[in-house]
């Protein structure tokens, strides 16, 4: 994809790409909370300055190296399946147990433990972010430039946002659903085992896989409440 700022496709793969760095990124203002809930007022501010930056700068990193290796063969088929797990994974209600976070009394420990975890964390970000971005390293810049400065000075507000209106969650999901379909169906490795298709049918395969995604996230959920209802009994 080329960076043409006048194409409706290119604004339309940012959109995908801010949206799903904010769905993706709520729990990152969690852990930056928690890892410096025990700082003073002004360690505080740098503890969430320099955890950010750190956290940012890996992040940017790994996104990038994994658009540069998305079109080895089967790499898209990997990733493409492994955030349809994410996708349906993030529509399940959450464990009670929360994040397992440690806060820290001193800068360095808590922005040590903001990069870790964010480390730990952005794997999804990573590949779908990658994904969304249809191997275009000029599209993922852009599209990270943009979402990122949104996520770190409103990320309390997301989180409000979607708490509010889980149909952000539901909206993100399907969104992953759909570029993991992409992915799947413009894998090199894949692509060589079909006959030519019309170009539609990429987009074809993304809409299936938001549905299906939707529809085992909805499946999956209705078990598990009703088997939180039937412990609670």
């Amino acid at each position: 994809m080329e960076f043409d700022l006048t194409s409706a496709v290119f604004w339309v793969a940012v959109g995908q790409i801010i949206l799903i760095d904010i769905v993706l990124s709520g729990d990152n203002a969690v852990v930056i909370a928690m890892a410096c809930r025990n700082l003073s007022p002004e360690q505080r501010r740098a503890g969430i300055f320099w955890g950010v930056a750190g956290a940012v700068s890996l992040r940017v990193v790994l996104t990038i190296f994994a658009a540069l290796v998305m079109n080895l063969p089967w790499l898209k088929l990997v990733g493409g399946l492994l955030l349809v797990w994410i996708a349906v994974k993030l529509m399940l209600p959450e464990d009670e147990d929360g994040h397992d976070i440690e806060s820290s009394t001193h800068l360095w420990g808590a922005v040590k433990t903001i990069v870790v975890a964010d480390f730990v964390m952005s794997l999804d970000n990573v590949i779908a972010v990658a994904g969304a971005a249809h191997g275009s390293l000029a599209l993922l810049l852009f599209g990270l430039a943009v979402s990122i400065p949104l996520i770190v000075w409103s990320s309390q507000l997301i989180l409000h946002w979607m708490e509010r209106f889980p149909s952000i969650v539901l909206l993100g999901a399907a969104l992953l659903g759909y570029v993991a379909g992409q992915m799947i169906f413009s894998d090199p490795g894949v692509v060589a085992l079909l006959m030519p298709l019309p170009e539609w049918s990429a987009k074809a395969a993304g809409v299936v896989g938001a549905l299906l995604v939707v529809m085992i996230g909805r499946w999956l959920e209705r078990r598990i409440l009703a088997r939180q209802d039937v412990t609670i009994v």
